[in-house]
């Protein structure tokens, strides 16, 4: 199961394992508070990507579509996230201020259409 929770939320135990989704740790928050079990760097949209979409709604389909094909081509973590998923509860944690369209929400998208 993948769930998703902005890292200024607190963790619970019912997170399972929180890995951070983000290319840049969130402002302002400790790692202790942040409770982070695995931090992706790497799975996160581009730096390109992320300052073309810059949460602009009107580009969010776009945006998708654009991860989508860089997700393509990060097949090492994108398995492994697999794996960590059938181990048990898996919680993408995000800093984006929007809950509906971020990149945490376009990679569970992405990693249940895979499965």
């Amino acid at each position: 199961m993948i769930k998703l929770k902005r890292v200024y939320e607190n963790p619970a135990q019912e997170d399972g394992m929180r890995i951070l989704v983000e290319r840049l740790w969130p402002r302002g928050l400790s790692k202790e508070r942040a409770a982070i079990d695995m931090w992706l760097k790497d799975i996160a949209p581009s730096p390109e990507l992320r300052k073309w979409f810059s949460h602009d709604l009107e580009k969010w389909k776009g945006f998708c579509e654009r991860y989508k094909k860089e997700l393509d081509q990060n097949k090492d973590q994108i398995n492994m996230l697999k794996e960590k998923i059938k181990e048990g509860t898996v919680t993408f944690v995000y800093a984006a201020k929007d809950e509906e369209h971020n990149s945490a929400v376009a990679l569970k998208m992405f990693i249940e259409n895979a499965i």
